[in-house]
């Protein structure tokens, strides 16, 4: 019988292809990293849907949880504080991190790289060394510890946070567009407004997002500024989770993940919107 010279041969400059993947160390160390990271979320977004007091056994799938930590009123006004210490601390900070991530990246002055690495500091001390330099200077300037107090310090990394997003797409922008502006007759101050500030808008929502974030999370500076009429949510939750996590602040934690991955995914998409246009361009 004679052999099919139609049939396609294997090439022996290329092997074939495996059909089923190799399992290698790299891919093994990838599956551990990220069952480690997401694994205790899973589990805590489980038993959040517990009907049980306790996260020890499941009595049936249940939202009493849900109910319960929408009708917690302390909850709620711990929220409201934290929300309104972020929203005031990275507005401030959006307007002077821009300014300063501009003024850095256009202008020379003496001693400018030392004030580039001091408006930066705050990115690499510690949180507590920040909460304790704070609280003696307010302790020290006699200013009472309030919720002021709290965005005022909020301020100091949330400052820093956006600055170094914004300085980051300063680097990739042409500046040109801004000498074209001026020879066409506008004012510093209106190419700055109408040109720099347009193509900076990505970088300065994305920092704001990162700032907003931290700010809401913030518990070391938070505790060490906090005034007798504040009461930020994460001080609220690590007082409640002292003598063991309850199942409504579970769900309270699922609503923060769901919260921080919405806007994760909503600065993901203006930064892609942001690359489509520039490259469209």
């Amino acid at each position: 019988m004679r052999p099919n010279s139609s049939a396609p041969q294997p090439d022996p400059t290329h092997p074939p292809i495996p059909l089923m993947p190799r399992l290698t160390w790299p891919s093994l160390f990838t599956a551990l990293m990220y069952a480690f990271m997401y694994f205790p979320i899973i589990v805590l977004g489980v038993y959040s849907f517990n009907d049980s007091r306790y996260s020890a056994s499941w009595d049936g799938f249940s939202l009493r949880w849900y109910r319960a930590l929408f009708s917690d009123r302390r909850l709620l006004s711990a929220l409201q504080d934290s929300l309104t210490i972020a929203v005031v601390a990275v507005a401030i900070s959006a307007v002077l991190g821009t300014l300063m991530a501009i003024g850095l990246a256009r202008y020379r002055f003496r001693g400018k790289a030392l004030y580039r690495g001091v408006s930066y500091l705050p990115l690499i001390i510690p949180d507590i060394a920040i909460a304790v330099a704070t609280l003696v200077f307010l302790v020290s300037m006699a200013v009472p510890l309030s919720l002021a107090t709290i965005i005022a310090a909020h301020m100091v990394f949330c400052l820093a946070y956006i600055a170094v997003v914004v300085s980051s797409r300063l680097q990739r922008l042409d500046p040109n567009l801004e000498e074209a502006a001026l020879d066409l007759g506008a004012t510093p101050t209106q190419a700055m407004i109408q040109v720099l500030i347009p193509q900076l808008a990505p970088a300065i929502f994305a920092g704001c997002l990162l700032a907003f974030v931290l700010s809401m999370d913030d518990l070391l500076i938070s505790s060490f500024t906090a005034g007798g009429g504040a009461n930020p949510l994460p001080i609220e939750i690590f007082s409640r989770v002292r003598t063991g996590v309850k199942p409504d602040i579970n769900a309270l934690s699922v609503v923060l993940i769901l919260g921080s991955a919405l806007l994760a995914g909503l600065a993901e998409y203006v930064r892609y919107r942001s690359d489509r246009i520039r490259q469209s361009t």
